[in-house]
Formats: structure tokens, sequence, C-alpha cells
């Protein structure tokens, strides 16, 4: 064999060396944050450690200290001991997508929890997203159909509008997100169930999962149980997925359950690493990773998609003003739909508190008509929501206020109007002609 044949054949592809393992080992451990020799791995890297039980648990680095790595273990309180290896493996950076997801129910990694087998994905996407200029962006100017009469009709969202619905526990958050998730006029959509229960998980699944509707869904799960590095990973990894197909041109729906659990699992990593709680409790890690989520959502560039996003977001002891998240998000936020418990308590679904409520581009994407009814809609449901307990007690006479006397007379067609079965859908064109016929009434 001459010289320049034995080096092509070192140089062969069998021949090559294999890539190096990149590995450390442990130096600290508390049960939750592992401290590690110093290897190179940037925040956001995932690795493998190993047990005493011989199932090795992973990790994500997410800083340095004095030269060593830190990481969250996925799996708190695993059987770990001093000097056991830490091994990088793939996948922390990126998000497996395609066309594979749709219709298929996943956790913050990608595996299925559906007991199919693994989707066979064609692209990847960086979990972190990727930036957009913001001049570039297409506006918003096109109504979106979301199925739910009282939306459609007073608070219109656009093709790229990002909307919270504020709430506390109990006032129906989860069917109003199923009434979206199944009527909305999208191509594709995908859900994102952040810390919730897993037996919310599951019945939220078995609810929208069902015939032709499930072939267009992705929902991405973490239950409230799994490590707050996982429920992070998991929003990531939905909106990222919620990326892709904007980038291919999809008008997608993007409903995350709930911001709030987003926002509490990087209170306990904020807190973990040392950060000094300000409002509440929350770290300031909290009040930036907020807008760098929703921030992602919104149009694409010319020729793409748009994501549409709808943000749950919890109001602890119904507080719908000074909680730290809930504020954070309003001010982000292209609107917000807040729920009542009084609407609630009078039977009246989907709860949404019109007057308390807002859709910041409504008026970019109705006509005049549509507006000033939306309007006088809001008022009479101000005006008697504020006077009911007077009118209950006697004290208002008829006749005194001529706005007050409408909205009484036409209080049934409100009523009748906002209430919607869960099974139930009402389209744009429907919902609006019901709310002029409705403002019209009072001529």
């Amino acid at each position: 064999m001459s010289l320049m044949e034995r080096v092509g054949d070192a140089l062969s592809p069998r021949r090559l060396a294999p890539a190096p393992v990149i590995e450390g080992r442990v130096l600290r451990y508390d049960g939750l944050i592992l401290e590690a020799t110093g290897f190179p791995a940037s925040p956001g890297t995932l690795c493998e450690i190993a047990t005493e039980t011989g199932n090795p648990v992973q990790g994500e680095v997410i800083g340095f200290a004095r030269g060593h790595v830190m990481m969250f273990l996925n799996q708190p309180g695993a059987g770990i001991i001093a000097g056991a290896r830490v091994r990088v493996i793939d996948g922390g950076q990126e998000a497996e997508v395609g066309e594979a997801l749709l219709g298929r129910v996943v956790d913050a990694e990608g595996h299925p929890l559906d007991g199919l087998p693994n989707p066979r994905c064609d692209a990847v996407w960086p979990l972190s997203g990727r930036l957009m200029n913001p001049l570039a962006r297409t506006p918003v100017d096109r109504p979106l159909d979301v199925g739910v009469r009282i939306i459609n009709a007073a608070l219109t969202v656009g093709r790229g509008q990002r909307v919270g619905i504020i709430a506390g526990s109990g006032v129906g958050k989860s069917v109003l997100m199923e009434m979206m998730a199944r009527y909305t006029e999208a191509d594709v959509i995908v859900v994102g169930l952040i810390g919730e229960r897993a037996r919310e998980v599951g019945a939220f699944a078995r609810s929208v999962m069902q015939g032709e509707a499930a072939k267009r869904i992705c929902m991405v799960a973490v239950p409230a149980d799994r490590s707050p590095l996982l429920r992070l990973r998991a929003a990531r990894r939905a909106t990222a997925i919620a990326e892709h197909f904007r980038a291919k041109g999809k008008q997608v729906l993007l409903i995350m359950d709930s911001l709030t659990r987003v926002a509490h699992a990087q209170r306990e990593i904020g807190l973990a690493l040392g950060e000094q709680p300000t409002a509440k409790g929350y770290p300031p890690s909290v009040v930036s990773l907020i807008p760098g989520l929703i921030e992602r959502t919104g149009p694409g560039l010319p020729g793409e998609g748009a994501i549409t996003a709808i943000y749950t977001v919890l109001a602890d002891g119904d507080d719908t003003t000074n909680d730290p998240v809930v504020d954070t998000a309003r001010a982000i936020l292209d609107g917000h739909f807040v729920l009542s418990r009084r609407q609630t308590q009078m039977g009246v679904y989907p709860a949404v508190d019109l007057p308390q409520s807002a859709s910041r581009v409504m008026g970019d994407i109705t006509d005049a008509p549509h507006r000033a009814a939306a309007q006088k809609l809001r008022r009479m449901i101000t005006l008697y929501m504020d006077n009911r307990d007077l009118m209950l007690m006697g004290g208002y006479v008829p006749g005194q206020d001529p706005d007050l006397d409408e909205a009484i007379r036409l209080w049934p067609q409100v009523t009748a109007l906002i209430r919607q079965g869960a099974h139930e859908p009402s389209d744009f064109a429907a919902s609006r002609e019901a709310l002029i016929a409705l403002a019209g009434g009072g001529a």
C-alpha cells in the first residue's frame, strides 16, 4: 500500500476518532442544586449524573461560580454521591419540531406522553427562539374567529395578538381554554400545560384531542410535581414549536396555562441561586422572563404566519391589580380578559368581566358600527352591575336615568349574549350580528 493510500485510509470516516466526551465530577449537592468541576458547557446544556442506584438522572446547567458548573436537577433528591460522574448529553439547546407533533402529547423533553412511539420530527428550532426585527413584522390587521361569542363580539382578537386570561381559581379558565382550542380558526394549535394538576392535564387532553380537530393540535404538558427547570423548558418548547409553524406560513394559536406557574418555576430557581426577592417574593429574573417569553409570539415576517397567544394568569386571592405577575403580563400583552367570580356565582358563563377587560387591537380590526355596539354593551353592563344592589333594595325609581332604564330592560338579552355552552360554537359573523342587534334594541 502506498503512502497516500495509508494516509487516506487513516482519515476515512470509519477511522476518525470519536467525539470527545465532556464530563466532570460532583463537588457539592444539596438535593436540588449540584456543583461540579469545571467543564465547557453553556447555560441550558443538559447533563447526565451517575447515581448510587445505577440509574442516571438529568440536570441542566444554570450558571457558573468560582470556576465550577452549577446545575439544577430534573429529579430533586436523587441518590448522588461526591465524585459522581457528570457527562454532557445532547438536546439542551434545541427542540425537535415538525408535522409529526400534530395530534401528539409530549413532555418538556419531547418524549411522548400518549403511549405512542417517539414523533419523527424533520427539523429543529432553538429553545430560546430567534430574534426578529420588530419593524419587519407584519401588522395585526385581521380579526381571528375564536368561537366564543362575547370575545368575538366585544373583545375582538386579531391574528398575532397576545392576550391574557386573568382570573382566580375556579372561575372557568379551563373551560374557556377548551372552547378556544376547539373552535379557533387556526391552522395549528399548540397547548402548553405548565405546572397544572396531573388530573387536569389528562382531562384537557381527553376533551380536545378528539376526531379531526386533534390533527392540528400539539400539547406540551408538565404537571406541578416536576422540576421547575422542566416547567420552564416546557414553556420554551411549546413556544419554539409555535415559532416553527409560524415560519412555515401557518396561522398558529398558542395557549399556555399558566404564565403564573412559569413565573413560579423561575422564582424557585432564582431564590435557590441566591437572588433577592422583591415584590411578593419574586426575584428580578421573573420580571425579565415574562416579556422575553411573550415577545417571541405575535406576527411573523412577510411571507410567514402569525402566533396568536393566549396566556392564563392566576390572580392569587382574586387580586387582578396588585399581583406582580398580573401587572407585568398586563403591561406587555395586547389585551386581557378578566374572569369575574361574581358572574360565576350568578351562573353567567363564560364569566368574562367586560368592563374590566380590554383588547388593544380591536379598534384596528373592526368597523365603526361594531366598535360602537361594543362600547354600548360595555356601558350597559357597567351601569347595571354598579346599580344592581341599589335596585335589589328598591332604592332606584325607573325614569331617573334613561341609560340605566335601557340597561335594565335589555339585561336578559345581555346575559343571553354572554352565556354560551361549552359545546356551542359561535362564529365571528354571527357574534357581530348578535351584538349589533342587541345594541340597536334600545334605539
